[in-house]
């Protein structure tokens, strides 16, 4: 007895995009990778300069306290990161790479460091400035311009 023949499968074809169809999926993924919104939002000069305030006050506060206090957990700059992504989507990083005149988180950061601890040795170190009360000046400052933030539309 014979088995009957059967009908072999054709091989598949294969669906591989060839000439301009692969360039136009590759511009699709190109537009569709691209953020909606801006990396930065568009602010006036005003609050730009209340920003860079603000992130030299928190630098400072938290420069002293690790300084003099032996405090190093960067309290201040980590509760305005948080307000500045949750009410301007950008964060301090952001705002010392774009805002700042270096244009370098790490040389804004060189800089301020560097200011603070000139301020400091000025003051006569820690024990001098605690006496002429720098800290509660650095803290005033701080939490000023954190309050005016909060009261930016």
């Amino acid at each position: 007895m014979y088995l009957p023949i059967m009908p072999t499968r054709q091989p598949r074809r294969s669906r591989r995009w060839t000439g301009s169809g692969s360039l136009v999926l590759t511009g699709l993924l190109l537009v569709a990778s691209m953020p909606l919104l801006p990396a930065r939002p568009l602010l006036d000069p005003e609050t730009e300069e209340l920003l860079v305030a603000a992130v030299e006050a928190a630098t400072e506060l938290d420069f002293y306290d690790a300084r003099c206090r032996r405090d190093r957990s960067g309290r201040r700059v980590d509760n305005l990161n948080k307000e500045l992504v949750s009410r301007f989507r950008m964060t301090v990083l952001q705002v010392e790479d774009g805002l700042f005149p270096e244009r370098s988180y790490r040389r804004v950061r060189e800089r301020l460091q560097r200011e603070s601890l000139a301020r400091l040795k000025q003051a006569g170190g820690c024990k001098g400035a605690k006496k002429a009360g720098m800290p509660t000046r650095l803290r005033t400052r701080y939490e000023d311009l954190m309050e005016r933030l909060d009261r930016l539309p």
